[in-house]
C-alpha cells in the first residue's frame, strides 16, 4: 500500500481542483471538474470559477449559462448548484431517488399524490414551453387549471419546496434573471442536456467524479456528499464504490485508510506538497466537498466560520484564515496557530484578486 501525507493528499486535490497550479480550463470545464459549484450567491460562484482560471472576465459564468454550456438548478441539500449538462443529469437523477414527494407529509401538505406528478410535471413543462417565466408567472400559469388551482398559496409563500422535485427530474432549470427576478426554463430545451440516466449508472459517474476531485477519500466521505446532500442511500453508495474493484487503489494517509482511482495514484505519490496561496469565496467547493468537519481541512475551532460563509484563506490547502473586502482593501484574519502569515503569498494572492475583480485592492492582516 503506498504511503503519502496529508501534506502531498491536499497539494494533488489542489491541482485536481485547478487551484495549484491555476488551470487553463473554460468555465463549463472549471465546473465539469468540481462536480458541481454552489450558486446560491452569483457572485461568490463567479469568483469560485474565475479565481481557477489564468485569464477570465467579468460575467463569463452568465454567459455560459446563457449559452448553455452549464446549467444552474437545485441540486445538493436543496441549494442551487452550477454544473454542466452532459453531466448534470447524474446528480440530479441521484437526488429524485428519494423521490421525496412521495412522502406522507408531502401528499398531505400539498394534496398531490404519486398519481398527480405525471400530470403536474406536465402541466409546468407546458408552461415553460414559450420560454422562461417566473416564479409567479409560473405559478399563476398552473393554477389556472381547475386542478391545480389550490397550489396557489404554495406559489404565493415558498414555492421553491414545491418547484426543487421537478428541477430534480430534469423537467425545468433557472433561467437567465428578468429585472431581478429568478426565472425557470424547460432543461430540455438545452441541445447539451443529455437527460436523466438510469440510477446505478448515475452513481457511479457520480462517485467517479467525486474520486477525481476530491480523492484520496473514503466512503464516509462519498457518503456525506452524495447521501446526505442527495437522496442515494448508504447501501446503494457503497456498492457502487464497491463496483469500481481494482480500479481504486487503498493508500495510507498518516494511519488512515482512504482510497483513490488506480489511474491517478502515481501522480499522487509523486506530488510534492504545496505552499499555494488562495482566496477563496464563502461556501467554496474546496471545503463543501469534503465538508467543513474535515479538520485536515478546516481547523475544527473555525468550522463555524466557514460553515457560515466567510471567504477564506488557503495555504497548502488548509484553512488558514478568513477575509473580506473592505475600504478598498481586502482584510484577511489570520489564524494564530497557523505561524506566521505568508506575507509575500498574501500580497501575490491579493494583487490577482484585484485582476480577477478589476479593483485597486491592499492588503491588511491582522491576528483573528
Amino acid at each position: 500500500m503506498v504511503s503519502v501525507s496529508w501534506s502531498q493528499t491536499l497539494a494533488w486535490r489542489l491541482r485536481q481542483q485547478l487551484l495549484d497550479p491555476v488551470g487553463t480550463e473554460s468555465v463549463e470545464g472549471v465546473v465539469r471538474r468540481l462536480g458541481a459549484v454552489q450558486a446560491q450567491l452569483d457572485p461568490a460562484a463567479e469568483l469560485a470559477v474565475r479565481t481557477r482560471r489564468k485569464q477570465s472576465r467579468s460575467g463569463e459564468v452568465a454567459r455560459a449559462l446563457a449559452d448553455g454550456r452549464i446549467i444552474k438548478t437545485f441540486a445538493f441539500r436543496g441549494a442551487t448548484h452550477l454544473m454542466t449538462p452532459e453531466d448534470g443529469g447524474a446528480y440530479l437523477a441521484l437526488r429524485a431517488a428519494s423521490r421525496m414527494w412521495e412522502l406522507p407529509s408531502w401528499q398531505s401538505f400539498y394534496s398531490l399524490t404519486p398519481s398527480d406528478w405525471p400530470g403536474f410535471r406536465e402541466a409546468v413543462r407546458d408552461a415553460l414551453a414559450d420560454g422562461p417565466l417566473t416564479r409567479d408567472e409560473l405559478g399563476a400559469a398552473i393554477t389556472a387549471r381547475p386542478k391545480f388551482r389550490h397550489l396557489r398559496f404554495a406559489f404565493a409563500d415558498n414555492a421553491g419546496t414545491l418547484l426543487k422535485p421537478l428541477a430534480w427530474q430534469g423537467d425545468m432549470s433557472f433561467g437567465p434573471p428578468r429585472d431581478g427576478h429568478a426565472t425557470f426554463q424547460r432543461l430540455d430545451r438545452n441541445p447539451r442536456w443529455t437527460g436523466m440516466p438510469g440510477l446505478d449508472e448515475a452513481g457511479m459517474t457520480a462517485v467517479e467524479s467525486y474520486f477525481r476531485a476530491y480523492g484520496p477519500t473514503t466512503p464516509d466521505h462519498v457518503q456525506y456528499w452524495l447521501g446526505e446532500g442527495l437522496g442515494a442511500g448508504r447501501k446503494r453508495i457503497r456498492a457502487w464504490i464497491a463496483g469500481f474493484g481494482d480500479r481504486l487503489a487503498a493508500v495510507d494517509i498518516e494511519g488512515r485508510l482512504a482510497f483513490v482511482l488506480h489511474e491517478d495514484l502515481q501522480g499522487l505519490a509523486g506530488t510534492p506538497p504545496s505552499t499555494a496561496v488562495r482566496l477563496l469565496p464563502g461556501y467554496d467547493q474546496w471545503v463543501l466537498g469534503p465538508g467543513t468537519a474535515d479538520e485536515h481541512i478546516v481547523p475544527p475551532r473555525w468550522r463555524s466560520l466557514t460553515s457560515r460563509g466567510a471567504s477564506i484563506v488557503l495555504v497548502g490547502g488548509v484553512v488558514s484564515g478568513t477575509w473580506a473586502l473592505a475600504n478598498d482593501g481586502v482584510a484577511v484574519a489570520w489564524f494564530a496557530e497557523g505561524g506566521p502569515p505568508p506575507s509575500k503569498g498574501l500580497a501575490d494572492e491579493v494583487a490577482r484578486l484585484a485582476t480577477i475583480l478589476d479593483l485597486p485592492l491592499q492588503l491588511s492582516v491582522k491576528t483573528a
